[in-house]
């Protein structure tokens, strides 16, 4: 039986997020014990949270039954100022997921237009078509952004360009000459939206932040996670960077208590724990120092990546895939990004790693 009521029209061309497969479930459907598996799908912190995290978290369960502090003071204090600029600049979501739909509900109607690139993140597609905008897809360029087709692609419907940098799903970054000639060229009535969820794990990174503090780009989002390098993907934090006018629009759009108070806890800590940070960024160094030369040694072909994973090509991506989950290691098929012959291993612990590259092989034929 149909429903007796319609429904948004723009649902019909929306698509459902498939996001990676979590270790029950997997351990579930093959028959294994969940210590059996490692999970590489969804470019998890390997390391887990930072160890104060956990200490500040654990210290507010005792109460839960109170509402949380409903704009999140201490946490935007602190993020301010390690980010050195004021808190008008700052919003905060439940991932930065949350930040894209609050872009959508400000700045995407029917028949607006949106730019994205080839193999880009499925959530910006996702919530432009949720809003009724038109989608419009720019061809990559060597598995990463091509700007000036992104430029060629602007019209004048246009109303936002989403840039990832590093890319997700191919790791791919943009230098930083041709990111700053970019957002020169973008017409001052289309909104920039920058994706920095990765950014913590170069080493020298494009700072875009002075362009936010002296307002002089006033269409210019930045859109970072607590989700990567702070290890707090469970909690689902992300905050967004931009001109206090655009930040005042969007609290009109987020939900009263959005960020949760075991999440505001930890991230606070998080921030403060350089020493995790800095250990982080060390293991997914070396992780993918590690899979580039073993990838290298068995002849398998792979996109060179700026973030903590990296896209390889495997011939036939779900079958691959399939293979490596019978034998308890979960990584990403790439067939819903037009991949189809690629799998996104995320870099984990030494052990993890090491594991993941010799059942690939094996299943690769080439151990």
């Amino acid at each position: 039986m149909s429903l007796p009521f319609p429904l948004n029209p723009s649902l019909g061309n929306v698509p459902v997020y498939q996001p990676g497969r979590p270790i029950e479930e997997v351990a579930r459907e093959m028959g294994l014990e969940p210590g059996q598996i490692i999970k590489l799908a969804s470019n998890e912190n390997p390391l887990g949270p930072s160890p104060k995290a956990l200490a500040a978290m654990q210290h507010v369960l005792a109460n839960l039954h109170l509402y949380p502090d409903g704009n999140a003071f201490y946490l935007k204090q602190k993020l301010a100022g390690q980010l050195n600029l004021p808190v008008s600049h700052l919003i905060l979501g439940n991932g930065s997921n949350e930040i894209i739909e609050f872009l959508g509900h400000a700045c995407i109607a029917p028949g607006a237009d949106v730019v994205v690139s080839q193999y880009c993140f499925a959530v910006y597609s996702i919530v432009t078509r949720l809003f009724g905008g038109n989608l419009i897809v720019a061809p990559a360029k060597d598995h990463g952004h091509d700007l000036e087709a992104m430029l060629a692609a602007i019209t004048p419907q246009t109303r936002v360009v989403f840039v990832a940098n590093p890319n997700n799903p191919t790791g791919t970054l943009i230098p930083g000459e041709a990111i700053l000639r970019f957002l020169e060229r973008v017409p001052s009535n289309v909104l920039i939206a920058m994706d920095e969820a990765y950014v913590e794990f170069m080493e020298n990174p494009l700072d875009l932040l002075p362009l936010i503090r002296d307002n002089s780009r006033p269409n210019l989002i930045l859109m970072r996670t607590f989700s990567k390098i702070f290890g707090l993907a469970g909690l689902r934090l992300g905050y967004g960077i931009a001109h206090p006018e655009l930040i005042a629009a969007l609290e009109k759009i987020r939900q009263p208590f959005n960020i949760n108070a075991i999440a505001q806890a930890g991230a606070l800590a998080a921030l403060e724990d350089t020493q995790h940070i800095a250990l982080t960024r060390q293991n997914n160094l070396e992780g993918l120092r590690f899979f580039t030369a073993g990838l290298d040694k068995l002849g398998v072909e792979y996109v060179p990546s700026f973030a903590n994973f990296i896209l390889v090509k495997v011939g036939e991506g779900q079958r691959v895939f399939e293979g490596l989950q019978k034998r308890g290691v979960i990584v990403r098929p790439m067939g819903g990004y037009q991949l189809p012959e690629y799998i996104r291993i995320s870099v984990g612990t030494p052990g993890e790693n090491e594991r993941c590259l010799k059942t690939l092989a094996e299943l690769l034929g080439r151990a």
